[in-house]
């Protein structure tokens, strides 16, 4: 029987050579005890109901009715659980990618070492998402510009943070980078083009991010339009991945449109955050929008609905909007320029500059539904000054 303590280790392989070769390593140590070794793909689910470990090693080169990247992919959409170390060969490259199950890469040949900090540091990451729960990613949409979609994200980010999550913003408005400019952040500060393209560790990351208010941690878009096309849709799934590792909360702000990028990031989005306003284009759009990703197949609950200036209608019956959407509005924030001007213009939140006015309140109690805060949460207490404000 294993230590209370140890890693248990299932072994998907089908060499025999490589098989008793990690198996000669793991002897060689106690930390980690290997509970089976499965050269069959095809029996790997069952093995591992049989078994329960903690992390199990996938050959992808595993030959069979059920290959090696299949059986990543299986277990996958079983939902199992357990961390996936994909073992390969520089012939054979794969990507650490945590949204499609691959939790770590490990190419032959390879050490005792090389085997073990692979083992210990997936089993890490997943006991340590279990103790906090897992992260969500929220995309922040609009069918239309002009709708407050960017200034929203930014302060719907800083009233997470300051309600205790651990918050990371994306500025998904690539080509234009509204979050950069927003922040009015210098040209140089660096951007998503800065991390690497191969593998993206912890540090790649603290590196680039910029630093904003409250804690929030900000991954830039490129300073110059013609960079936009530099960046790979497959680059920031995998920074998604890695940071949905590390933070309670993401939060991507998009562009307007549904380009290739902005896709992928829905396709992820564990909840889409769509803006709105009582404006009759905005509404059109919104109802193409929402035929679209009834065709894409997004449920209804994964879209949620946010009208923006809620007390500004221009002549437009809310109830008109209530037909469109076929529902209610989840959410709605009041309009109040004299204070979102100012703050935005100074590249400052909104919600912390002037916590007491109504849109603050709004995008307070917004944050703590949409993002399951309970209202005395607080990163040791909550933030002096939306604490006075509540």
């Amino acid at each position: 029987m294993a230590a209370p303590d140890q890693i248990r280790l299932l072994l998907v392989e089908d060499v025999p050579q490589v098989a008793q070769y990690v198996r000669g390593l793991l002897n060689a140590q106690s930390q980690v005890r290997l509970v089976d070794i499965v050269a069959d793909g095809t029996l790997v689910a069952g093995r591992v109901a049989e078994h329960r470990p903690d992390v199990i090693v996938v050959d992808a080169l595993l030959q069979g009715r059920l290959r090696g990247m299949q059986v990543v992919k299986q277990l996958h959409d079983l939902k199992v659980g357990v961390p996936v170390v994909v073992l390969t060969v520089p012939q054979n490259p794969v990507s650490v990618d945590v949204g499609k199950g691959i939790d770590e890469v490990l190419s032959m040949p390879f050490n005792g070492y090389d085997l073990m900090s692979r083992i210990t540091g997936v089993h890490k990451a997943a006991a340590a998402s279990a103790d906090k729960g897992p992260s969500k990613l929220v995309v922040v949409f609009a069918p239309k510009g002009g709708v407050g979609k960017t200034t929203l994200a930014f302060n719907l980010g800083v009233a997470a943070s300051v309600l205790g999550l651990k918050t990371a913003l994306i500025d998904g408005a690539i080509q234009f980078g509204d979050l950069r400019g927003l922040l009015r952040a210098p040209r140089d500060a660096p951007s998503m083009l800065d991390l690497p393209t191969d593998r993206i560790s912890e540090t790649d990351l603290a590196d680039v991010l910029w630093r904003g208010p409250s804690d929030v941690d900000i991954l830039l878009a490129p300073p110059r339009i013609e960079m936009a096309e530099m960046v790979l849709v497959r680059d920031i799934e995998k920074t998604i991945s890695l940071m949905r590792r590390l933070y309670d909360l993401v939060l991507v702000d998009t562009g307007v449109g549904l380009d290739e990028l902005t896709l992928a990031l829905l396709d992820q989005a564990d909840t889409i955050l769509e803006i709105v306003t009582y404006d009759a284009t905005t509404i059109r759009n919104t109802i193409a929008m929402a035929e679209t990703f009834q065709r894409i197949g997004y449920p209804p609950s994964k879209v949620r609905y946010l009208v923006n200036r809620a007390d500004a209608s221009a002549g437009i019956d809310p109830s008109d909007l209530r037909t469109a959407l076929g529902r209610e509005p989840e959410f709605k924030i009041r309009s109040e320029g004299q204070v979102v001007g100012p703050a935005s213009n100074q590249g400052a939140p909104y919600v912390t500059a002037e916590p007491n006015a109504n849109v603050s309140q709004d995008t307070l109690e917004v944050a703590r539904h949409l993002f399951g805060v309970a209202a005395t949460a607080g990163r040791g207490g909550k933030h002096p000054a939306l604490a006075a404000a509540s």
